[in-house]
């Protein structure tokens, strides 16, 4: 149902004149002039947008890859607490973070105003909760790999969004206990369960 509403959502900013592409991105924004303004329809609408539409198989892609397996597995009440809080609050402490940055000069006040959508923190906690799906060994070889694919950017560029996706992913490690007592699929058992 989630990625319908992305892909509705993306065919919209797609057919959309130029500028009200634009508006409908900035009025669905979870940045810190849309929080402060309308902060449940900005925590809740940003996660239904994608900035680029030409992207939504790229993401179609992501949601077959972590969050069906993630939601098969915990169910869907399970998936969706991990999703949420992790789009909630990386979006909260991301911004947090810009709105000092802002009051200490680092950065320019128009920082208030940039796009903040997406479903990426959730993409990313998903992520970070699919560890414990893995049997060991590999479960250890997954982590790595996912803690330099969100840690690296974060190191690197030092972007805010960065920062989110970081944040998600140790939110969706930190919901370890979710994941206790919950069988491991057996190898060759011929699909989910």
């Amino acid at each position: 149902m989630w990625l319908a509403v992305i892909a509705l959502t993306s065919l919209v900013i797609a057919l959309a004149p130029e500028g009200v592409d634009h508006y409908l991105l900035h009025r669905n924004s979870s940045n810190l002039y849309e929080l402060a303004r309308h902060p449940m329809r900005a925590l809740i609408g940003s996660a239904f947008w994608i900035e680029n539409p030409e992207s939504l198989f790229f993401y179609a892609l992501l949601f077959e890859l972590l969050h069906a397996p993630v939601e098969r597995w915990l169910g869907t009440l399970k998936w969706l607490v991990v999703v949420a809080t992790a789009h909630v609050a990386a979006t909260l402490i991301s911004q947090k973070v810009v709105l000092q940055a802002i009051q200490d000069h680092d950065v320019p006040r128009s920082m208030a105003h940039v796009v903040d959508i997406g479903v990426s923190y959730g993409l990313a906690a998903s992520a970070g909760i699919l560890t414990y799906r893995l049997p060991r060994p590999w479960r250890w070889f997954y982590l790595v790999g996912v803690v330099v694919f969100f840690v690296v950017p974060l190191v690197s560029s030092h972007t805010y969004t960065d920062l989110g996706h970081a944040i998600s992913l140790l939110i969706g490690l930190a919901f370890w206990p979710l994941s206790r007592g919950k069988p491991l699929e057996e190898a060759g058992s011929g699909g989910a369960h």
